[in-house]
């Protein structure tokens, strides 16, 4: 599922709101979770799982197609850790 169509279904399910309202809603949701991630902070939603934010330190790769060695520098990864709720439901189909 894209981002449109989550927007689509909760209008769908929702007449009583505008388009507009739950796009709104939408985005804000995912830019607060954005927000915080990149503050370094973790995300929380019972039930469904836990956004966090994962240090990856330097290191040295190789390229696959020369063999030779490559610096990978330091980066921060998302990592998401699904919640007791939805492996539930996801194992109980």
């Amino acid at each position: 599922m894209i981002k449109s169509e989550l927007i689509a279904r909760l209008v769908e399910s929702n007449p009583h709101l505008y388009q507009r309202d739950v796009e709104r809603i939408v985005n804000t949701i995912f830019e607060e979770i954005t927000n915080t991630l990149a503050d370094g902070n973790r995300v929380e939603l019972r039930g469904f799982g836990a956004f966090s934010v994962k240090h990856r330190p330097a290191r040295t790769g190789r390229n696959p197609r020369t063999g030779q060695a490559v610096s990978v520098p330091a980066k921060s990864v998302p990592y998401f850790k699904t919640g007791k709720d939805l492996r539930e439901k996801l194992n109980n189909k």
